[in-house]
């Protein structure tokens, strides 16, 4: 059985006040193509619909066209709330759209929604996790012991009575420990989001959300599929992608990406205002791509922002990279580490290494370790 993984399509999404919505709908249209020359048996959504709680009428406009267009096209749909998402939203009518496949889960109720399919080696469960919040988890379970994302997964996992025997396909939407961010997500302090990838070690595929970068975390069949397009200049080297899963017998599945390739991509064009308007710059190809100009002259042109977008319409950002922008960046980081205390600095440094924060015990430890320290040179 064969399935399209796809997510974070932040559908409404603008980017330096520019609305992505029309490049969204060409590459939605890019999608439709490869789930049709794939021939593939689903579409796997895991989160993040829309960008915002609240999309505008165009941006939902949009997905219903999608979805439209895939209900005709006769492809289930497998589809979960990200934490960009409003869930009570998403789940309108998913009792009505399941009568076309369509599967929402929206909401965590205490039971993750199970949608069994079968092919010629026997039943495939795919289970619907929605983003998970730790509160949500304790209120719904009626358990005061959940505290961290971790916990809040773990025990919404634990609700579920795998069969172990058939082949189980999870889609969620969390930060898994381990996976490489991009500047266009959403970032909390310390990784407290992070949850260990073990927690999905029972499930064949797992179809995740939440990072924009594709990618697999640990194995292959544990992965993100990142988003459809570049949401900031931190993805412009990235190659965006549909993940293609198949699962043949038990234990034995296979993932590939098929590229997409946007209408106009996003890149960084770096030089001094000479270099960047020269006619070896630009081509008639990539004028009307999105762009980042960093110019390298070291006094600042006048009007370049206006003078540039003749040339390149789709100007996003214009920043400086010279002596003078050098000198002030080391100045303004090194006034921010001043201001820390030894136990900050030292929580930097531990999370660099280790990809995660410190625990309750380590800190108290560290603390205990720095007083002592501070009192023997007194």
């Amino acid at each position: 059985m064969k399935f399209a993984h796809i997510a974070d399509l932040h559908i409404g999404k603008r980017i330096y006040d520019f609305s992505m919505l029309d490049d969204q709908k060409y590459i939605l249209n890019q999608m439709l193509d490869i789930f049709c020359r794939h021939q593939v048996d689903g579409i796997l959504i895991a989160g993040d619909i829309y960008d915002k709680t609240v999309p505008s009428a165009e941006a939902v406009q949009l997905f219903d066209w999608f979805l439209t267009q895939l209900a005709q096209k006769k492809f289930p749909v497998y589809m979960i709330s990200g934490n960009h998402d409003s869930p009570e939203r998403l789940s309108f009518g998913s009792g009505l759209f399941e009568n076309s496949n369509i599967y929402i889960s929206g909401i965590y109720d205490g039971e993750v929604k199970k949608v069994t399919v079968q092919d010629r080696y026997g039943a495939v469960h795919i289970y619907l996790l929605p983003f998970l919040k730790p509160a949500a988890v304790r209120h719904t379970l009626d358990r005061e012991d959940i505290n961290t994302y971790q916990e809040g997964v773990e025990a919404a996992l634990s609700k579920i009575s795998l069969e172990v025997k058939d082949r189980n396909i999870l889609v969620a939407h969390q930060f898994v420990t381990g996976a490489g961010r991009s500047d266009s997500e959403e970032v909390s302090v310390g990784g407290v989001d992070n949850v260990d990838g073990e927690l999905f070690r029972e499930f064949d595929y797992v179809a995740l959300g939440h990072i924009h970068r594709p990618q697999h975390v640990g194995r292959e069949e544990l992965r993100y599929s990142g988003t459809p397009l570049k949401y900031s200049f931190s993805e412009a080297s990235q190659e965006k992608s549909v993940t293609i899963v198949e699962l043949k017998e038990k234990g034995n599945v296979e993932v590939s990406a098929v590229p997409l390739i946007p209408a106009r991509d996003m890149r960084k064009l770096k030089g001094t205002y000479m270099e960047v308007t020269s006619r070896d710059a630009y081509t008639p190809e990539n004028k009307y791509d999105y762009l980042q100009i960093i110019l390298t002259d070291d006094e600042e042109v006048p009007g370049a922002m206006e003078k540039l977008r003749t040339i390149y319409p789709n100007l996003m950002c214009l920043e400086y990279d010279n002596r003078r922008t050098r000198e002030n960046r080391q100045i303004s980081d090194f006034e921010q580490q001043e201001n820390k205390s030894e136990m900050e600095l030292f929580q930097e440094f531990y999370e660099l290494l280790n990809n995660e924060p410190l625990k309750e015990e380590q800190k108290e430890f560290m603390e205990g370790l720095i007083q002592n320290l501070k009192e023997d040179t007194i």
